[in-house]
């Protein structure tokens, strides 16, 4: 029985690093084929197209009995959730990663729980008390996770590889690079969607908690989204007046790309988070971002030959400290927590039968 117990305690964990392996890989993926030209909104479309046509049989065999009723409200939600999630969210990533790296948007990826946790506050889902340990850490955490991203926008710093002279893709690159000026600018086009995107993915978090409780069918509500994502993205690439010949996938990469990023990415990417905010909340799932860069700047830096740069890696380790802090003061305060609960449930054993009173102190409170 407690081992059983214990499983299902590793398996959210188990999740989320299967989810932050397919997530570096296809921010790799990503961008070779967005260098290669493909359109961002296209790619979008057709990603959460996939997406959506992955999911629709499984959502409408698997949970046909579990299925609650779908209100205007729930659909209005979904809606919401495709804009923050979908189609906003990725396509402000995928220009952050076409005008930066793939292991630079991923560092920026590690703002999310703490943005997650600061947008929590005035909703009730997360709680601070600076009396307590717990709370002083996660305002300590917080803020040097926020110092960590400011290094990472305003400072750039020299390059830590010369991956130059490792083939003659490298060095034709070199040659047709842009000019400095130019550079800089793609830099912080791509720094500030990079921002706007992780405001948005963190968003989607908070809003997934919520309808996670109003309609808790994570394939069909993902399907759905993905529906609605596919929908709202093909609508903003033809009102820009987007020329018919992007939509035609060239060549083996793209089409891999397309089918993994929709089936595998969004698909099943989504849908196992969904699972984990209802199993352990929108922090604990947001917190394993920083393996995405690892994983990502693994195969990113020696495969690839991307540059590493000085702020890159001194913003990264600087966000990932905040990040464990906060994080520390999380697990102190559910510990203090279900000890609380514990002593609260004998005391009242000993006493005459009567419905349980939990009176929650310092560092008691879950959140």
């Amino acid at each position: 029985m407690a081992e059983g117990k214990s499983c299902d305690e590793w398996k959210p964990f188990i999740a989320m690093v299967g989810v932050d392996f397919v997530f570096a890989v296809l921010n790799i993926l990503l961008k070779k084929v967005l260098d290669e030209g493909m359109d961002h909104l296209v790619l979008v479309t057709y990603r959460l197209s996939i997406s959506a046509i992955f999911l629709a049989p499984i959502s409408y065999f698997w949970e046909s009995d579990s299925r609650p009723k779908l209100t205007l409200r729930i659909l209005c939600y979904l809606f919401l959730s495709a804009i923050v999630g979908a189609s906003l969210t990725q396509y402000l990533f995928l220009l952050g990663i076409q005008y930066t790296s793939a292991t630079f948007a991923c560092a920026f990826v590690n703002m999310v729980p703490v943005i997650t946790f600061i947008m929590a506050l005035p909703f009730g889902l997360e709680a601070v008390n600076l009396k307590c340990n717990s709370g002083r850490a996660k305002v300590i955490g917080t803020l040097v996770c926020i110092g960590g991203g400011a290094l990472l926008i305003l400072y750039k710093g020299v390059s830590l590889f010369d991956n130059n002279g490792h083939s003659q893709a490298s060095i034709e690159r070199a040659i047709t690079r842009l000019s400095s000026s130019k550079k800089t600018e793609r830099w912080t086009i791509g720094s500030i969607a990079l921002v706007m995107g992780t405001l948005s993915w963190s968003s989607w978090f908070l809003l997934q908690s919520n309808i996670g409780k109003r309609y808790p069918c994570k394939y069909s509500s993902t399907a759905i989204m993905s529906f609605f994502g596919a929908i709202q993205s093909a609508i903003l690439s033809l009102s820009t007046g987007s020329n018919l010949s992007v939509w035609v996938l060239r060549g083996r990469i793209q089409i891999i790309t397309v089918v993994f990023a929709g089936m595998v990415g969004s698909g099943l990417g989504f849908v196992t988070m969904a699972w984990c905010v209802k199993k352990r909340g929108p922090v604990f799932t947001a917190a394993f971002s920083p393996l995405v860069q690892i994983i990502a700047a693994m195969i990113d830096i020696p495969i690839l030959h991307e540059r590493l740069y000085l702020g890159s890696l001194l913003g990264s380790i600087v966000v990932i400290i905040g990040l464990y802090i906060l994080l520390w003061g999380k697990k102190k305060e559910m510990q203090n927590y279900v000890t609380k609960l514990a002593q609260e449930t004998e005391e009242n054993k000993a006493q005459e039968p009567h419905l349980p009173v939990i009176t929650v102190s310092c560092d008691s409170r879950p959140s």
